[in-house]
């Protein structure tokens, strides 16, 4: 009730009004009714990864199927295959009703894994996540402030093509907003280790190294009720004022807006 239930779907528009959204969770459907209210038909679609939870949206994103739609989508081919190729396959039998081939819109895939681009005025880096089938990790710079998204991402175990703590550290160095993975509750973890996430005192421990302002805890399990997440922040909050440290930090809410 208080945090939402949607999967991973992240909106950030830049001082020039572009957008980028980072994956097509389930909450990409209200945005997509949302920027049709607005008039707005060109933006660019950023994977981490292909897993279920994160392209589940997309048959469910209305501008698709808008000629108007003009739609730069990004990803890096992982073993299964590029985002087109991951992407239609969600939209087949009998996943979906409406083929990939209904779609209107007009679709541009580009490719990136260790490359560094830009978006209008945001620039753009990437980092390899630690997760099963691999996935991408996203730094966004602009005007000198830095937002980094780093969900999916196991800190406590190297999946193959994945980084080290310390790599993830040099990455989200002094960033002013860090969301990362934070799923489990410490006593949950070892049961359900190398499954690729995290628990949420990982998630603390690498914002205090790497001396970001600012930790939103990402990735909330499905049975997880708010006042457990609730408790993650708070217990996040005590350890901060122990260590004495300058951190703020909160759980990632449904239509949360955060301005850096």
């Amino acid at each position: 009730m208080k945090y939402g239930g949607d999967t991973s779907c992240i909106e950030v528009r830049s001082r020039n009004n572009d957008l980028i959204i980072l994956d097509a969770g389930t909450g990409i459907r209200r945005l997509g009714n949302r920027l049709i209210e607005e008039g707005r038909f060109r933006f660019s679609l950023l994977f981490t990864h292909a897993h279920w939870d994160h392209v589940m949206g997309f048959p469910f994103f209305r501008p698709i199927y808008d000629q108007r739609t003009h739609i730069t989508i990004t990803g890096c081919p992982l073993d299964q295959g590029n985002m087109q190729k991951l992407l239609s396959h969600t939209m087949s039998a009998p996943h979906f009703p409406v083929p990939y081939d209904v779609i209107k819109a007009r679709i541009e895939y580009e490719q990136f894994c260790e490359d560094e681009f830009s978006i209008g005025s945001v620039q753009i880096t990437t980092i390899p996540l630690s997760h099963p089938n691999k996935g991408v990790g996203y730094r966004l710079i602009e005007d000198g402030k830095s937002f980094v998204f780093l969900t999916d991402n196991e800190l406590s175990y190297r999946h193959p093509g994945g980084g080290r703590f310390e790599d993830y550290v040099a990455f989200s160095r002094e960033a002013d907003f860090l969301i990362h993975d934070a799923e489990y509750m410490p006593d949950e973890y070892p049961g359900r280790a190398t499954w690729g996430h995290s628990h949420y005192m990982e998630a603390l421990e690498l914002a205090l190294a790497a001396d970001v302002k600012c930790l939103g805890l990402f990735h909330h399990n499905q049975d997880r009720a708010d006042h457990d997440v609730d408790r993650m922040v708070e217990a996040c909050r005590e350890e901060i004022v122990r260590r004495g440290a300058v951190l703020e930090c909160f759980a990632m809410a449904q239509d949360r807006v955060v301005r850096i």
